[in-house]
């Protein structure tokens, strides 16, 4: 979520093309924001739980807000949820109310100075705002709020965002009519909530990009507009770490007002078709989460289904890159009536970690996180299936492994259609040229990820197996169609040709 200046697009560029062995091989998700409402309630304790069941969405930094009588408490810093809070933070943030954040950036911004909640003052009191997403207008907004002398301290558009607002309470607004105000001067992806001295909001944009959803405290759903403890959170995983119960998704263009007489809903912006990001339901939110009354394992699950009906193989074993490709593969092993086994066993505590690896290390590659299993893969034709391939770094160190283990044949299938454009609306993905399939076709991504097949899923399977309208999902990652207009500067910098062999699959 940095601002996008034209001088921090092309640094962030320089480091990509610097960094690109090291990153990897995945989108990668901007955060998770979490929001609750519960008078007699350790809030606090409850925000971190919640951030912890969101930390795959973001590992940079945490933070979190809350609001008693007596004004705001904040504490953020670098790191993950477990390592940027302890006992005796959580009981100096007492409140009723909570926001919490957990954040991913780009090399050049990961500092704690972007980290969130961002808190700023108000003539109604502080306000401490958390944002998953990416404004396109991010330029002109900063352009107007500076001429109007606000004092920006990070390269956020989610502080600008907490400006907007501040600026139109202290031009006598109430909470709603101030966020109503703001929020129509944002454009692009948020999904956000907002603690003040008097309530909590949640919000989406008009398109619904980003995910948000909404819980109570307990098993019982109230009456609508009664009140309650209410939860709101990027994903269901977070209702369920602190026994909450989900109640339904925050509508696009929605913004709802907890307080103590209840739940108001208002609705900022004119109903338009929802337009999910489609790699929430791949890739990015867990697989537990539920999206349209089921777990995203079993969409994902049916994506291997699909794929393997698609792009069938004769190999021995069908296996998964853990974690993200299990479902599918699960999926494709069932379909096919070919075994499934772990031929990767996943180092789940490398996490990410400032102490380079030595030369050697460095040179055994991808053992690091992932290490093979000789005994399941010597003399066995492996069908290997992941959930997408970005840069294509990665797999080619995972198809080495596997063949230095002893397989003989190794095989690719991917449960999502080819990455071709960079997402413009709160995903970290490459500039264009870094993209594989967008400069290679598929016969030259099998040459150079070297394995002895390589298929896709398809763009109409991908969105089949949603059992949704596919009209609801943003895929501009592969096909180009942003559904909200981007600003030529902006775009420019990160979408530099139309691919120029488009991936078949």
């Amino acid at each position: 979520m940095t601002f996008p200046s034209d001088a921090f697009l092309d640094e962030s560029c320089d480091r990509d093309l610097a960094d690109q062995g090291d990153r990897p091989d995945k989108p990668e998700e901007a955060c998770g924001i979490f929001g609750l409402y519960a008078p007699d309630e350790e809030v606090a304790r409850l925000a971190y739980f919640g951030l912890f069941a969101l930390q795959h969405r973001g590992q940079e930094s945490a933070g979190i807000a809350t609001f008693d009588a007596s004004g705001s408490h904040c504490y953020k810093h670098m790191g993950l949820v477990s390592q940027v809070f302890d006992d005796h933070i959580l009981q100096g943030l007492s409140g009723h109310i909570a926001v919490g954040h957990t954040r991913y950036s780009t090399t050049g911004s990961s500092h704690v100075c972007n980290a969130q909640p961002a808190v700023v003052p108000t003539r109604l009191g502080d306000l401490a705002l958390a944002h998953n997403g990416n404004l396109v207008n991010a330029a002109d907004l900063r352009e107007e709020l500076i001429d109007r002398d606000h004092d920006l301290i990070t390269t956020t558009d989610s502080e600008m965002i907490a400006f907007a607002l501040a600026e139109a309470v202290n031009d006598g607004a109430d909470w709603i009519q101030a966020a109503e105000t703001a929020f129509n001067r944002c454009y692009g992806a948020f999904s956000l909530v907002i603690g003040t001295p008097n309530g909590i909001l949640g919000a989406r944009d008009q398109q619904g990009i980003r995910p948000l959803v909404l819980g109570v405290l307990g098993n019982e759903i109230p009456p609508v507009g009664e009140p309650a403890q209410y939860v709101l959170a990027s994903e269901t995983c977070a209702l369920d770490i602190i026994g909450a119960t989900y109640v339904r998704d925050i509508e696009p263009g929605e913004l709802v007002w907890i307080t103590p007489e209840g739940i108001v809903s208002r609705h900022w912006a004119e109903a338009t078709q929802r337009k999910l990001c489609v790699f929430e339901m791949i890739y990015f939110s867990r697989p537990d989460s539920i999206v349209n009354g089921e777990s995203l394992y079993s969409y994902r699950r049916r994506l291997g289904h699909q794929l393997a009906k698609e792009s069938p193989a004769d190999v021995d074993l069908i296996m998964a890159v853990p974690d993200s490709g299990v479902p599918a593969a699960i999926g494709f092993s069932q379909q096919s009536q070919i075994p499934y086994a772990e031929g990767l066993i996943k180092n789940r505590y490398v996490g990410r970690t400032f102490i380079q690896p030595t030369q050697s290390m460095r040179e055994v590659g991808i053992r690091m996180k992932l290490n093979p299993l000789r005994d399941v893969l010597e003399g066995r034709r492996v069908l290997i299936v992941d959930d997408s391939i970005v840069r294509g770094t990665t797999s080619r160190k995972i198809v080495q492994a596997l063949r230095d283990a002893g397989a003989i044949e190794v095989h690719m299938r991917i449960s999502s259609p080819p990455v071709t454009h960079p997402c413009f609306y709160g995903i970290d993905t490459d500039n264009q040229d870094q993209l594989i399939a967008a400069t290679k076709s598929l016969a030259d991504i099998t040459k150079q990820i070297q394995v002895d097949s390589l298929a896709y899923l398809s763009w109409e399977g991908m969105l089949a197996a949603t059992y949704q309208d596919p009209g609801s999902f943003c895929s501009a990652c592969f096909t180009g169609n942003y559904p909200v207009e981007i600003p030529e500067p902006f775009k420019r910098a990160k979408l530099k040709f139309e691919a120029k062999e488009p991936v078949t699959t």
